[in-house]
């Protein structure tokens, strides 16, 4: 019995690991990315930060080519091709590390995901949605130093690690029902203001039918249900009523509404 055990053991090990190195193939693992903890109470700040990465340069491409409601000027993007392909680079060519803030590891993260999301797009177009695409979420093809990563693996290995749950309501989907793309670009001396619209803007928006007995809200809050839950905020409508203008009853009953997959162009 104890060597039937033990041999029942070692497959065990031998499947999570083959596992553990297909995800890491795919690049949905981490790939070593650096994460850090967000504190309870976030503060904006460039100081705290061995490095400080300047974000201009998209900040002025989605003033340019996002509108107040998100959606986004594809050919405008293609024609600006090659800032585009700059800011890119730019961000590929950093490393990040433990001596960056958490500050400025959330702004360079939402950002590369953002941008890359974008390029993801321009490469496929036209297109009616993001899940034309094969492999969209799970093939690797963001560049960060020597390493690769898909929007999977920035996502839930790198980002969701953080302890911010706000980071789903900056990101963005290409989609409809995914939450705005910000005309801003995410900088660490303003990441805890931006998160904060970003959250208050996306339950307040008609993405979300939010009444005190009959609250029907996006699917992102089905998707990712358990970012949200903390002694604090035991359930989700107790979370959504940190930010929404008209409160849930705790008792009422959550209706999760239809995910919108068509792409967020003008």
């Amino acid at each position: 019995m104890k060597v039937y055990i033990r041999l029942l053991l070692l497959l065990l090990i031998a499947h999570s690991a083959v596992s553990c190195h297909l995800l890491t193939a795919a690049g949905l693992g981490s790939q070593g990315q650096p994460t850090k903890k967000t504190p309870d109470k976030l503060t904006s700040m460039t100081t705290n930060s061995e490095v400080n990465v300047d974000h201009s340069g998209w900040d002025a491409l989605l003033k340019k080519h996002v509108n107040a409601a998100g959606y986004l000027d594809y050919k405008g993007f293609e024609k600006d091709r090659p800032a585009l392909d700059a800011y890119m680079k730019k961000l590929s060519s950093l490393e990040p590390d433990k001596n960056w803030s958490v500050q400025e590891l959330l702004a360079y993260y939402i950002n590369l995901y953002n941008v890359y999301t974008v390029d993801l797009i321009l490469k496929n177009y036209p297109l009616k949605s993001i899940q034309d695409i094969d492999g969209a979420f799970t093939k690797a093809f963001i560049p960060i130093g020597k390493h690769t990563l898909s929007l999977g693996g920035l996502e839930n290995g790198v980002l969701r690690k953080m302890n911010e749950p706000r980071i789903h309501f900056a990101i963005n989907c290409a989609s409809v029902s995914c939450p705005k793309l910000s005309r801003d670009a995410y900088t660490a001396a303003k990441i805890n203001e931006q998160l904060e619209e970003a959250v208050k803007g996306f339950i307040n928006s008609e993405k979300n039918d939010i009444t005190a007995d009959n609250p029907k809200i996006s699917a992102i809050f089905k998707f990712y249900t358990k970012d949200f839950i903390t002694d604090e905020t035991p359930s989700l409508n107790a979370y959504i009523n940190q930010f929404s203008d008209t409160k849930i009853n705790l008792d009422a009953p959550i209706v999760f509404k239809e995910y919108n997959w068509s792409l967020n162009e003008q």
